[in-house]
């Protein structure tokens, strides 16, 4: 396999955003990051929000003027969607594609919606992502302090040879230029992204804590002891290896940690988790879990919601709020309405 090249700042410019008009659809943490990183590197956007929601007042606050997707869609040369997966397709049949014309071109920080054809944008118009590898809010403060978060760039639809160049302005104007600038496709990124969210990320790294957790309750001890051990301490694991790598994680604790790492891991994590990886791999590559999930949204997410609910009662939850309160370190969040 190839290396793959690493673009910065050198390597493009905002030039081909010059002139034109970028509509930010949705104030979200994609959104606001967007819009706001963009103006500040001298592009003209115009952002869309729903009307009384704190998406818009905080937009407002930040000094744009939000419009409805259709009137920010006719204004906008580059239209970029940064709504949540499932809302994207109805309001793209709504209010964006009635005002898409030939020449325009659409943009996406996931290709969800492309990849699996929930969105089929009208020839003549062109279709790119620009999707940053963390989410917004850290976009906006690394962008502020002179940073940038990698992102990576692919083009779906290259109508007229622009573009990669529009592309490349997009990217560099948020920042992403500053930290490097990956070229992929739509198809990739979407089933790496969710990939690595079912596996690890979220789905793998929850039930990890969650099981262990459970383990160690059972057998006994404290449910105050199995948070520290199976959840408290990842925060100090996370960052090591973040920075260094396995090796330097490993470097870093204890030779007993190392050794439990080496020898006891893989009796964990064994060849039927593999197998269920690679299951859950083909359930996105041949689009049945984007089926499901499409499917569980139309029907009202009950599944979802049941089982965010089971979640939210689980022992390593409850005790976890209570000893965060604790810590005079940090500052504790908690889930606005809950």
């Amino acid at each position: 396999m190839a290396d793959m090249k690493v673009l910065y700042d050198k390597d493009g410019s905002v030039d081909a955003l010059q002139g034109k008009t970028v509509a930010i659809i949705g104030f979200g943490s994609q959104g606001h990051a967007h819009a706001q990183n963009l103006r500040d590197s001298g592009v003209n956007v115009v952002i869309a929000e729903l009307e009384g929601t704190n998406n818009h007042a905080l937009a407002v606050e930040l000094g744009f003027t939000p419009l409805s997707a259709a009137e920010a869609t006719k204004q906008g040369d580059l239209i970029v969607i940064t709504l949540p997966d499932e809302f994207q397709k109805a309001v793209y049949e709504a209010e964006i594609e009635p005002n898409l014309e030939s020449g325009k071109t659409l943009g996406f920080c996931h290709g969800f919606n492309i990849h699996f054809k929930q969105i089929v944008p009208p020839g003549g118009v062109d279709v790119i992502m620009v999707a940053p590898k963390g989410p917004g809010h850290t976009l906006r403060s690394c962008f502020l302090e002179g940073s940038g978060v990698p992102c990576l760039l692919a083009i779906e639809h290259d109508n007229h040879g622009t573009a990669r160049d529009l592309g490349m302005a997009w990217a560099i104007g948020v920042g992403g230029g500053r930290a490097g600038i990956i070229e992929t496709t739509f198809k990739d990124e979407t089933e790496t992204d969710l990939f690595g969210e079912q596996v690890v990320l979220c789905g793998g790294l929850t039930m990890l804590i969650k099981t262990s957790a459970e383990v160690l309750i059972e057998a006994g001890y404290s449910p105050e002891m199995a948070y520290f051990e199976c959840l408290h301490e990842l925060l100090l694991i996370i960052k090591l290896i973040t920075e260094g790598g396995l090796s330097y994680m490993r470097y870093s604790i204890s030779n007993t940690a190392e050794y439990g790492d080496l020898a006891v891991g893989p009796r964990i994590i064994g060849p039927q988790v593999k197998a269920n990886m690679e299951k859950a791999l083909k359930a996105i590559q041949d689009g049945s879990f984007a089926k499901e999930w499409i499917d569980e949204c139309a029907a009202g997410k009950p599944t979802f919601n049941k089982l965010y609910e089971a979640d939210k009662n689980h022992p390593i939850e409850v005790v976890g709020k209570k000893l965060r309160k604790m810590f005079t370190w940090m500052e504790p969040k908690e889930v606005p309405g809950e």
